[in-house]
């Protein structure tokens, strides 16, 4: 039996939707009643908040709905063109540090980013996956391509990854992303890489094993 079940969502989740299917999931997981899951899926235009917001960063509370999450970090953005990955894992069964598996979910991000000539980075001090805008002859410009917002309930790993395929970027402006100011926001679009999602999904699945060192079973779309 393969370890991971893989789905891909054919239309955009509610985010209070995704929540409750999430809190079900590691449910189900920690008993042993389900697979560990990766779910891949699209949000309508919203902010959520992390358990570390401050108030201050949310510059446009009337713009989009605003969510409270339990997942780690500060406020981000979710919205059409955006790749959202909610991972699902056992911890149990692998290293119980967090740490390492944020590293992971960076280095997963990182390996993909290659595959369309894009150099993703890891910064010790700035949670995430960013790129250098050498394209812009902006040498010391950094933007963030992949945002990281995880949460670890009995050790069964909940919330994941926004990946900016081609979101509307200033939809951005709302929020200081992540509670990080003085850098922007990127996406495949705005770096010249116009690829639809199906493709970068292929990629996240090819991927998964060499960051996780487990194989997905790719399911029925739901």
């Amino acid at each position: 039996m393969l370890d991971v079940e893989w789905l891909v969502a054919d239309k955009s989740v509610e985010y209070s939707d995704a929540l409750e299917y999430m809190e079900k999931r590691v449910e189900l997981i920690h008993s042993g009643q389900a697979k560990e899951l990766v779910w891949l899926l699209e949000h309508p235009p919203l902010y959520s908040a992390g358990t570390s917001s401050k108030e201050v960063d949310l510059l446009s509370p009337n713009r989009f709905p605003v969510f409270e999450t339990g997942r780690g970090g500060q406020y981000t953005y979710h919205g059409p063109g955006q790749r959202v990955i909610y991972v699902m894992l056992d911890l149990r069964k692998r290293q119980k540090n967090v740490r390492a598996y944020v590293n992971a979910l960076e280095n997963w991000m990182i390996n993909t980013l290659s595959k369309f000539n894009i150099k993703g980075e890891r910064r010790s001090k700035r949670i995430g996956v960013w790129v250098r805008r050498t394209d812009l002859n902006q040498p010391n410009r950094e933007d963030k391509i992949a945002a990281v917002g995880v949460r670890v309930t009995r050790w069964i790993t909940l919330h994941g990854i926004s990946l900016n395929v081609s979101p509307n970027l200033e939809h951005f402006s709302g929020i200081v992303p992540c509670g990080i100011g003085g850098y922007g926001v990127t996406s495949f679009e705005d770096l010249g890489q116009h690829v639809g999602s199906s493709e970068i999904d292929m990629e996240l699945y090819d991927e998964f094993y060499s960051s996780f060192g487990v194989k997905a079973e790719m399911g029925l779309v739901e």
